[in-house]
């Protein structure tokens, strides 16, 4: 019997696959993480045969440590960190080029060029983006223009793009599927978000040529099928990781809202049918497509979240493991005001700067390892709080609870903060994992497994809720600090 979905979540920093049963029970697991290379100051690249590399290993292990055949696999859900572009050879599938992640910023002077030349609102009425050089259109210009192979093969039609999803797909399916699907589209700034095709007029101004695109499909969708695991598995739901993760919450109805706290934090609001531009610099984006219909949704992105930890730890050397900060957490003395702006690839939603670099403020001679450990953690809290904000504006409802997930909602401490300053409930669901559930729910909606697309929402289960517990007054100074640390930062540029 079919019974198990195969999930392949391709994250910033590292690949894992979960296996899950009929029930869309977890059965096992792998993760690997591979090198991220940082060539200049504010560049982050990715070797994309690693990554497809790491999909492989961590499938056949999750396979393994199931103790099932590769033929018992009904379908497989790829889910991917968004927006980081590949550029390949399409006659022998290696890529021209590393793959530029989502957090790189050497086309910051590029997106600057377009705003001045009065391109940012037909580029948001378009796409729902704010001109940054976050998004992959930015990425393909400079690719374009600096890679000698990539000038080669475009004369000869044999270049391709693709986003994450798209990379795997090609290589799983030994180069049969050139497709994409509608949220990571949407996140390419190339992509008509209301007409659900690629926009000629963001070909023109970018400069891309239409033929290197991928197909844009449906979030459930057939895809292809791989042979790479051991028997032909069609590969049927394909979404961009924070829209995995929306579906993952069952954030289904227009209200409903999540945040996920990854290498990035990534806030998403489900606002229906019908495209909601931003007024308070949010994105406006497609959080799913099923049927040939998009479910829209505002976004608010913080591009420095988990990955402020990993400084922690990778840099600073002053802790060994993520699971370290929750002790020390608490150790700190709260009689000191030390804030940290993790602005090391600039600064998302709502303050799009991407030259702003990382400044600590408060500092004192008492200041240790605790204090620095919480201004980094508290840092992705106050980053939240300026989503919700804009969020309330922008959407005018008041936001009184969210579903967060993500590796850093593990630390308690953390969520109790959030909630305290958010003052809202936060609820942590019990499978944490959203992003990957997400995947698998739309291969299994493909497949059969679901009947219905709404059926989702009975699934979810909550573990634990945070509710907030500290007074209006003490909210509101801590957050004033945070605000002055902002203001001091952009002016140190």
């Amino acid at each position: 019997m079919k019974d198990y979905i195969l999930s392949i979540d391709q994250g910033t920093t590292s690949t894992r696959v979960i296996v899950f049963d009929k029930n869309f029970n977890f059965k096992s697991s792998s993760q690997k993480e591979f090198k991220q290379i940082f060539p200049r100051d504010g560049e982050v690249e990715h070797d994309p045969e690693e990554i497809y590399e790491s999909v492989l290993f961590t499938a056949e292990e999750a396979i393994r440590k199931a103790k099932i055949k590769s033929s018992q696999i009904r379908s497989i859900g790829i889910t991917n960190q968004r927006e980081t572009t590949v550029l390949w050879d399409k006659s022998n599938g290696k890529p021209v080029y590393n793959a530029i992640v989502w957090q790189d910023r050497r086309t910051v002077k590029f997106c600057k060029s377009l705003v001045q030349k009065g391109f940012a609102k037909k580029i948001q009425k378009t796409t729902g983006l704010i001109v940054d050089s976050y998004f992959s259109a930015s990425k393909i210009h400079w690719l374009l223009n600096n890679s000698k192979k990539a000038k080669e093969l475009l004369k000869k039609d044999k270049l391709l793009f693709g986003t994450i999803d798209t990379w795997l797909l090609w290589k799983l399916t030994d180069g049969q599927s050139h497709y994409t699907e509608a949220t990571n589209a949407s996140r390419t700034m190339l992509f008509d978000i209301k007409k659900n095709q690629w926009s000629k007029d963001m070909l023109q101004i970018f400069k891309v040529p239409e033929k290197i695109l991928p197909i844009v499909k449906d979030s459930a969708d057939d895809f292809g099928q791989t042979t790479k695991f051991g028997s032909k598995i069609p590969i049927q739901g394909i979404a961009g990781d924070q829209q995995a993760a929306t579906i993952g919450q069952a954030c289904l109805e227009p209200g409903s809202i999540k945040s996920t706290y990854g290498t990035g934090c990534f806030m998403i609001m489900n606002v229906g049918s019908k495209l909601k531009y931003s007024r308070n610099k949010l994105l406006s984006t497609i959080a799913y497509r099923i049927k040939g219909k998009n479910t829209y949704a505002l976004e608010g992105s913080i591009f420095i979240a988990g990955a402020a930890v990993q400084w922690l730890r990778d840099s600073l050397k002053i802790i060994q493991n993520a699971k370290e900060t929750e002790g020390l957490y608490s150790k700190n003395d709260p009689t000191q005001k030390v804030y940290l702006v993790p602005a090391f690839v600039g600064l998302g939603a709502p303050y799009w700067d991407g030259e702003a670099r990382g400044a600590l403020f408060g500092l004192t001679r008492n200041t240790g390892i605790p204090e620095l450990v919480k201004a980094t953690i508290d840092s992705v809290v106050y980053q939240t709080k300026d989503l919700i904000l804009a969020m309330e504006k922008d959407s005018g409802i008041r936001i009184k609870k969210i579903k967060v997930d993500g590796g850093m909602v593990n630390n308690n401490q953390f969520v109790q903060f959030l909630s305290n300053l958010l003052l809202c409930e936060c609820l942590r669901p019990k499978i944490n994992e959203t992003t990957s559930l997400g995947a698998a729910y739309l291969a299994g909606y493909q497949s059969g497994l679901i009947k219905k697309f709404t059926d989702i929402k009975s699934k979810w289960k909550s573990e634990k809720t945070f509710v907030h517990k500290m007074n209006k007054k003490d909210i509101e100074q801590l957050y004033l600090g945070w605000k002055k640390a902002i203001k001091g930062t952009l002016a140190s540029k």
